[in-house]
């Protein structure tokens, strides 16, 4: 990896796309620090206390807790970007403009960005209104509430995820990897040193001790190898192409593989699942009190079995879903019948698109099984270690680790292409 990064540095157009993404960043940080009038901060941070919403702040690297211009982060565009992916499916209209090359996607894109404010708007409205609720020792989060603060801050919010996703825009134009991904990878490698300063800090107090920390390391080191064989693990289904003769010239005959991703659906579905697992909390929020929010508060919190139990089989179903919204077997058999191409022992056609589909599903259940582990493995680690101020959560690890391997992957793409000796080896 420090070769790669070395001789990427050597090559002056490399040099100046990583240059540009570290300043996209250096921006993005800056941000993080700008804070939204109106706030007082002592009763957000105390509402970090509970971990769902202390989620939100690892994702927008500490915004969220400081409440600065970008404390909803591109969550928005996320959450379009994932509705626009639905409707392509649904919507022919739609369908169409995706399979209409490169002026179709900037129309989807263009679809993206208009859906990216108005559920920023929104989401910014409820977040206003609910912190305007939310009180302690009398106090509440917005100073003074009313409509005009209220609008006041839901539009420098949303204009503050509007930024972010220029920024990403930027980034993936003029930058190395993707540009979204990379300013939610940002905001949560930013977290990293003051979990370091919390878990020293409860060394001192003797809350914890070394071999608490050491476990914890452990853990950890353990957790990112899992992750990152489950992000290169395939399931490689043998396929073999006809020869055809066009000509004086004999086409095919070669055999190759079809690869399917054990993780083929990524970090969606724990964002989804995550998403969802918001409603109770939010509505325990806007319930100062009553038997409806006790129930909440006391079965469907952070932590609680009822929660993980819920969550984890959230995740399973949302990874089935975006595995079939995202890969089409049927596509797939017909796409490979049409170039000659078929399975060994298997009938082209419909047969085909059965034998991937049931390939599919079982490696699509090892994936979907993982990734519930992942996202409720803190709290098995505080359990074990003690240490309450998991920084390095599930989601964050698959995030994380994800977004490092796509960089690096087109990194060594880019040098590869300016390559022979690469080619030669």
């Amino acid at each position: 990896m420090l070769d790669t990064f070395k001789t990427a540095w050597k090559l002056a157009d490399l040099r100046h796309k990583i240059m540009f993404t570290l300043i996209m960043f250096l921006v993005f940080r800056i941000g993080a620090h700008v804070p939204v009038p109106g706030i007082n901060h002592e009763v957000i941070g105390e509402l970090l206390k509970n971990q769902l919403f202390g989620f939100f702040d690892v994702i927008s690297g500490g915004a969220f807790k400081r409440f600065t211009v970008f404390a909803m982060s591109i969550t928005p565009y996320i959450n379009a970007s994932i509705i626009m992916q639905l409707l392509t499916v649904v919507i022919p209209k739609l369908e169409r403009l995706a399979k209409e090359g490169e002026e179709g996607r900037k129309k989807i894109v263009q679809y993206t960005r208009y859906g990216t404010v108005v559920l920023g708007f929104i989401q910014a409205i409820g977040m206003s209104v609910a912190l305007g609720r939310y009180q302690v020792g009398g106090t509440t989060a917005i100073a003074n509430p009313g409509i005009v603060n209220y609008m006041a801050i839901a539009i420098t919010l949303t204009a503050g995820t509007a930024f972010l996703m220029w920024i990403g825009e930027m980034i993936t134009e003029k930058g190395i990897g993707n540009g979204i991904s990379l300013i939610i990878f940002a905001g949560i490698v930013a977290r990293v040193p003051a979990g370091m300063v919390s878990i020293f800090e409860y060394l001192k107090a003797g809350t914890v001790n070394i071999f608490n920390v050491l476990l914890l390391i452990i853990i950890a080191l353990l957790v990112i190898a899992g992750v990152v064989a489950m992000n290169e693990g395939q399931r490689r289904i043998s396929v073999q192409y006809a020869k055809r003769v066009v000509g004086r010239r004999v086409y095919g005959g070669q055999s190759t593989h079809l690869p399917l991703k054990v993780n083929q659906a990524g970090v969606i579905p724990v964002i989804f699942a995550m998403s969802i697992m918001m409603f109770p909390a939010t509505i325990a929020s806007w319930l100062s009190s009553g038997s409806i929010s006790a129930f909440i508060n006391n079965y469907f919190h952070f932590g609680t079995i009822p929660y993980n139990i819920l969550y984890a089989l959230l995740i399973i179903f949302f990874t089935y879903f975006y595995t079939a919204v995202t890969f089409n077997p049927v596509d797939v058999a017909e796409n490979l019948k049409k170039y000659g191409g078929f399975i060994p022992g298997i009938r082209p056609g419909r047969p085909t698109a059965e034998y991937i589909e049931r390939v599919l599903t079982r490696v699509t259940l090892a994936g979907a099984i993982f990734l519930a582990l992942i996202a409720i493995l803190p709290n098995f680690v505080i359990a074990v270690t003690k240490i309450t101020s998991i920084w390095f959560g599930g989601t964050a690890l698959l995030i994380v680790v994800g977004v490092a391997l796509e960089t690096m992957k087109q990194i060594e793409s880019h040098l590869l292409l300016r390559s022979y000796q690469g080619f030669m080896k």
